[in-house]
């Protein structure tokens, strides 16, 4: 027994070691004789030694639990309380860093995953199928992951205040059942930004006041001047008395997510607008060498490319032609002038100065965060330029790096939320 005993104290102590990878300690025997004198030696220490022991015995087992759990967080790695979204279903997440690991050899100083340390924003989402697609693209989602971004879908059948809580909600569905929805949310959750307000978002899905104020924009300081086309609507019935039909780019009067919606058409006479639908929006069209330039913005980042668009009209040529015709799609990809011989003058990207200024001042004009502003030079000139077309959440997976770029609106918004936290 009391050989026992003492093996058992030893052993208390060698787990202990193994558990903080340390170098076994042990006790040396309570007694080294045998006989009454042993068993006396024994039981005038045990009351000493055995609240030790046990302690340490518990001690160890804590010690292994907490490094346990260390390895499985590695393991496992963590997003939105251990679990990421993939599309519309929850599944563990794995680590991002490779070759992580966790230090035994010290006591109680687990390392958290990079992600657990970032956590900050959750993004809820309410976008169509179509453009969940293109925007929440494998990259995005990774490069969010590792900033402690996380997206999480909206369930349109369950009331959005019972979501959540988000740090922000982004989205893109029509209609005035939605634009309700979020206007009643906006309210009541006014720490949550939305992305964008819908009555902003209004505004530009009817073309005839998408580009009102912006001829007023104060950008006397920048090196360029900035134009709207003469625009005219032609309703159901006033189509067959419209005064301007020559030259002019006839547009749907709506914006309504559908690809009718964006249609867009060349008319060259009076007769030609009975063959389209309206109501209409007529602008005028201005000769601009075929290329156009789409200014994406994205907070205050901006980022532009080049598009082919129709070619200049000759006084010639208008008094040959008559009739309507379709535009190709500009907007698409596709249709890049990146690779192109053009004349320098014509495929000049504008001013950074210019182009800085202008999406500051639409910023504020339309009360909007994400939004492109498809834009032309006026042939001949160097920096007279026509706003044409202003359109909100557009496609930007055709915009370069869009992944980095939202990556790092959103995480300067939740930089921005916990600052605001701080100073309170």
């Amino acid at each position: 027994r009391v050989v026992s005993y003492s093996y058992l104290s030893s052993s208390l102590f060698y787990v202990y070691g193994s558990v903080r990878d340390c170098r076994a300690v042990t006790i040396p025997p309570l007694a080294c004789v045998s006989g009454d004198r042993i068993l006396k030696g024994s039981i005038k220490y045990l009351p000493f030694f055995l609240p030790i022991s046990l302690s340490i015995l518990m001690f160890g087992t804590l010690a292994s639990g907490e490094l346990e759990t260390a390895r499985l967080r590695r393991d496992l790695g963590f997003s939105c309380g251990g679990i990421r979204m993939e599309g519309e279903n929850m599944v563990p997440q794995g680590g991002d860093g490779e070759g992580e690991q966790v230090n035994e050899t010290v006591p109680f100083q687990i390392q958290q995953h990079p992600f657990e340390q970032t956590q900050k924003l959750v993004v809820g989402y309410a976008l169509t199928p179509k453009k969940k697609k293109s925007f929440l693209q494998p990259k995005l989602e990774v490069l969010a992951r590792r900033k402690g971004i996380c997206f999480v879908p909206i369930d349109l059948n369950r009331p959005l205040s019972e979501q959540g809580p988000f740090d922000i909600v982004l989205h893109k569905l029509l209609g005035k059942e939605w634009q309700d929805v979020i206007e009643d949310y906006q309210k009541k959750h006014q720490e949550v930004t939305v992305l964008d307000p819908p009555g902003a978002i209004q505004r530009i899905h009817n073309r005839q006041s998408m580009l009102q104020g912006l001829a007023d924009l104060n950008l006397s300081d920048c090196s360029g001047s900035i134009f709207v086309p003469k625009q005219m609507v032609v309703l159901k019935d006033s189509a067959s008395s419209a005064d301007r039909a020559i030259e002019a780019v006839a547009k749907p009067l709506w914006i309504d997510g559908t690809a009718k919606s964006h249609q867009l058409f060349l008319a060259y006479d009076r007769r030609s607008l009975a063959e389209l639908d309206p109501p209409l929006v007529l602008q005028e069209f201005v000769n601009h060498g075929g290329v156009m330039f789409k200014v994406f913005v994205v907070g205050d980042t901006i980022k532009v490319v080049r598009r082919f668009s129709l070619p200049n009209i000759s006084n010639c040529e208008k008094a040959k032609v008559d009739g309507v015709f379709q535009f190709p799609r500009v907007s698409s990809a596709a249709a890049s002038v990146d690779n192109a011989d053009l004349d320098p003058s014509v495929a000049e990207l504008p001013p950074k100065p210019f182009l800085e200024a202008l999406a500051k001042e639409l910023r504020i004009l339309l009360g909007l965060r994400l939004f492109n502003i498809d834009m032309i030079r006026e042939h001949g000139s160097k920096n007279v330029f026509y706003v044409i077309d202003i359109n909100y959440f557009p496609g930007y997976a055709k915009m370069p790096d869009y992944e980095q770029v939202f990556v790092d609106f959103f995480h300067d918004m939740a930089q921005a939320k916990q600052k605001k936290r701080h100073c309170k």
